[in-house]
Parts: structure tokens; sequence; C-alpha cells
């Protein structure tokens, strides 16, 4: 395993720099299945833990199902201090009489000062923390002055409820504005941003502010001094659900075009070439990149995982690398 320091000019700590995901444990994972991939993961020498207060709503949970099954590892184990956790907030269900939407009218929480401060607290009951090490609002907020997000979450860093705040699904003006609002204010910037990003890219869309665009990973090349404090990028469903090695796995929208589909044939043809999986191969892109980013992986099974973990340490050669970014 491979670690890297996270920060936001004032605080920082080092995480792995494969990330893993737990949307689906407690809810489609099953607790025995989940807590044998936590332990797995935390032998291979893991330490960044993603999860998030709606997870998984969609799959029958209540919404802090992952939540609930970390605390219940984190007791068993006895591992809080060796492990970093982030949640996120703000997309839960604003009305629990309706389903979740992301499209209009969509029925989100928000990012209002009294969500943040309420839903942070209530993710530090369910985690069983004294502290939360990252916590991203989910989905930007456009109905909230940034103002009042930006400092909310500022309150709560200087407060030592997080350590680190940052901001997922949002349009990267939004992202520069935040931190400079948070300059201004006087309190710690996003560290960190999540967004969706795989070695198929999709469509240009100018409503698409979920994805990790090549303007988003310069600005975060570009930071990094007192002026511009660090801001790292995490990655989300960096594999497509399985979508990069299964050709009958239909992509999802917006990445079916012509490229995507001969990029995923130069991605296999490389693993071969390589002696690694597809997947490995993908992640070990993301990973080695000009701009480093942290995927966040999600296996739902211990063969799954062995094989991601598998990437941490695969270094592509520059001609490999070329090959794959000749596309």
């Amino acid at each position: 395993m491979r670690y890297r320091t996270l920060g936001d000019g004032r605080t920082s700590f080092d995480v792995s720099t494969l990330c893993l995901g737990t949307m689906l444990m407690g809810t489609r994972t099953d607790e025995e299945t989940s807590f044998a991939i936590l332990d797995r993961y935390l032998e291979a020498g893991g330490t960044f833990l993603d999860t998030a207060n709606n997870y998984s709503l969609w799959a029958g949970g209540h919404g802090r199902d992952s939540e609930d099954l970390l605390a219940r590892w984190l007791v068993s184990r006895g591992v809080r201090d060796q492990v970093r956790i982030a949640t996120k907030l703000g997309a839960a269900q604003k009305d629990r009489t309706l389903p979740l939407s992301s499209t209009p009218p969509t029925n989100y929480q928000g990012l209002a000062a009294e969500t943040i401060t309420w839903e942070a607290h209530e993710s530090l009951r369910h985690l069983g923390v004294d502290h939360l090490d990252v916590l991203y609002g989910h989905v930007d907020d456009l109905d909230t002055p940034l103002a009042e997000t930006v400092g909310t979450f500022g309150k709560l860093q200087a407060e030592g409820v997080v350590g680190i705040s940052g901001i997922s699904n949002v349009a990267l003006w939004r992202v520069v504005e935040a931190r400079e609002e948070a300059l201004r204010q006087g309190v710690a910037p996003y560290g960190v941003v999540q967004e969706q990003l795989s070695y198929l890219y999709p469509t240009p869309d100018p409503d698409r502010h979920n994805w990790a665009s090549p303007e988003l990973l310069d600005y975060a090349r570009s930071t990094g001094s007192d002026e511009r404090p660090p801001l790292a990028v995490t990655a989300y469903s960096p594999l497509l659900q399985g979508a990069m090695v299964r050709d009958d796995k239909e992509l999802w929208e917006g990445y079916g075009h012509p490229t995507s589909l001969e990029r995923r044939r130069v991605l296999h043809e490389v693993a071969r070439q390589v002696g690694a999986t597809p997947n490995q191969v993908a992640l070990a892109w993301l990973l080695g990149g000009p701009v480093p980013v942290i995927p966040v992986i999600g296996p739902s099974n211990l063969a799954q995982l062995d094989e991601l973990l598998g990437a941490a340490d695969l270094g592509l050669d520059p001609e490999v690398r070329a090959r794959l970014d000749a596309v």
C-alpha cells in the first residue's frame, strides 16, 4: 500500500491511496462479508474509509446503514486510531415521505447551516466516534448562500468535530469560490473534492458537475501554497461498477460513445501486456497520473478486494501510460 497526505493548510494527515467505499455495507453486502472486507483492507495497509448519511436508501436501507456497520466494526476490532473516516451529508431525503431524487423536483436536504450541524453530529453518533476525519457536502446546494455553507463547515472544524472538509458533485467554479470564501472568513477551506472519474470519459455536457474535469485536476495541481492551500481529488466509481471489464454490461449514460469503447479495448490489451487485470490497470492509471487521485473502490467480496488491492503498487511504465493516453 502507498500513502499520501490530505491537508487544507491547517490540518493534515496521511491516508492510503486506495480508499474503501462502504456504500453497500449493511444492505446489499451482509455484515459478515463486510467485516471480512474491512479486515482484509486494514491488513493490507488500507486506512481510508468512505461512507455517507444516505447509503443505501435505494437498496432498502434507512440511509445510515453503512455508518452503523462501521461503528460495530470499529468497536469489535478496536481500530479507530488506525483509520481515517470520511462521511457525507446534504443528499439524504429532505422530505422522508418522498423518494430520494436527484432530478427536479429534487429531494435533497441541502447544505444550510442547521442541516450541516445536525447531520454532522448525527454521523458522530451513528459512527460512534468523537470526530469526523473528512466531512463532505454530498451534492452542491445552489439554494443556500455559499458563505453560510462554508462558514458552517469552518465552525465544525474549529470545534474539532471535523478534521478536513470537502465537497462532492460540484462545478469547478463553485469549488474555487468556496475556497476563496473560506479565506475571506478566516476559516479552513475545502481540502478535498470527490467526483466521478475513470479511464473512460463521458461526452461533454455543460450540466454535468459530478465529473473530475481536466480543469479541476489542473486546479488541484496548482494548490499547495499559503495563498492556495492544498486540494486533493478522490474519485468515486472509478471502475464504472464493473462496466470497465464486462462487455456485456452497459456503460453509464454518456459513456457509451466510440472513444470510450476504444479505450476499453485498449485497456484490456494493455492489461494482457503487463500481466495485470483491466481493473488494476485502470486504478493504476488514476494513481500514477500527472495529478494523482485517490480512487474509492467498492468491492462486494474478498476476491474483488484482493484484485483491486493489486493496483496499489502497480506502476505503469511511461510507454504503457502513453499507449493508454493515446486514445
